[in-house]
């Protein structure tokens, strides 16, 4: 049996982590540890756990065996080293850390440590993106040429437990906005769809609409738009964006030597395939998940199998960290005005 601990009770915790660790029959929720500790009370009473008022406390627990960190940006690096050091193994929300350095600390602590470190990059498991990705490699497309891919929504605001605390606007808890909000899951996609990691960043982030409660620019980006020349040649547009106020937009489009396919973009068929021939396939995987249509994630389940077969993620901090390199280059970028290589 695995004993997990949850930090923060927030809303991914609540309508992801916890009920999907409770469907799966070899884990226990052992404890829970939140800022907040009546949430973390009132969260431990559904789960029959334990409730922290110290996070240190959890990590002393010596029958949990990983933790999940689902707390604001700013607190990733340190928890989820305090936890590896702890003997635990780490599931880290996304985005990674908030610097460069630290996202490397934590990849490091991992190495030294022998405990696995997954970060939760779940467009990846999304099945029209993984059939996606079969399609590619074997070639339905011809070599990628170009692509797009978005990924906007209204903003956090409309996922959150607290309205009148919404972190994510907090520079200093958050560090950074849509970038890295929804920019990384995008990010990581398209270096997964493709085969390629990002190679050069030319970017634009920043604040458009979004305003405090005194009318001022929030603190952090809510919108971001980059484009990224890949290591194998291929170029296309990402974007990001806190400011979408109609249907929430998730999709990709790659355009290949020998057609383009369409991803999450129809309404009814989750890849379109249009061929220079002007024939099409259609694909029904299922539906991309949305803020307001939650399906399972896929980051339990995977993470649960790795940790039951002893088995390090694939989605593992090394490998999130390329995605976060990409993701500090854009905002040097636009810090910059100048197109940045990736190292």
């Amino acid at each position: 049996m695995i004993k997990i601990g949850v930090a923060g009770c927030g809303k991914i915790a609540q309508v992801r982590h916890l009920p999907e660790y409770a469907d799966r029959k070899e884990v226990v929720i052992a404890g829970v540890y939140d800022l907040n500790y009546e949430r973390a009370c009132e969260v431990a009473s559904r789960y029959e756990a334990t409730a922290y008022k110290d996070f240190q406390d959890l990590l002393r627990d010596p029958s949990i065996d990983a933790v999940s960190i689902c707390v604001a940006n700013a607190f990733h690096c340190d928890m989820t080293v305090e936890a590896l050091r702890a003997g635990k193994h780490v599931l880290c929300e996304k985005p990674m850390a908030i610097t460069l350095e630290q996202c490397e600390k934590m990849v490091q602590t991992a190495r030294e440590t022998g405990k696995f470190l997954m970060i939760g990059h779940n467009q990846r498991l999304a099945r029209a993106h993984a059939k996606a990705r079969e399609l590619v490699q074997a070639g339905e497309i011809g070599s990628i040429i170009t692509f797009q891919t978005n990924f906007q929504h209204s903003g956090p605001e409309t996922w959150t437990i607290d309205s009148s605390q919404i972190w994510f606007f907090d520079k200093k808890k958050a560090a950074f906005g849509a970038m890295a909000d929804l920019g990384i899951h995008k990010t990581d996609l398209i270096q997964f769809l493709t085969g390629q990691r990002v190679h050069e960043v030319m970017a634009y982030v920043g604040t458009l609409d979004k305003r405090d409660k005194e009318g001022n620019f929030i603190g952090v980006d809510d919108n971001a738009v980059c484009i990224y020349q890949m290591d194998g040649g291929c170029v296309g547009i990402m974007k990001a964006s806190w400011t979408c106020y109609g249907q929430e937009d998730n999709h990709t489009v790659l355009y290949g030597t020998e057609g383009v396919m369409h991803i999450y973009e129809d309404p009814r068929y989750s890849i379109v395939i249009e061929y220079k021939d002007g024939t099409r396939t259609l694909y029904e995987a299922d539906e991309i998940q949305t803020n307001d249509h939650q399906t399972k994630s896929g980051i339990i389940d995977l993470w649960v199998d790795c940790l039951v077969n002893n088995q390090e993620p694939a989605i593992s901090g090394e490998e999130a960290l390329s995605a976060m390199k990409a993701v500090f280059a854009a905002m040097e970028s636009a810090r910059t005005g100048k197109k940045v290589t990736v190292e």
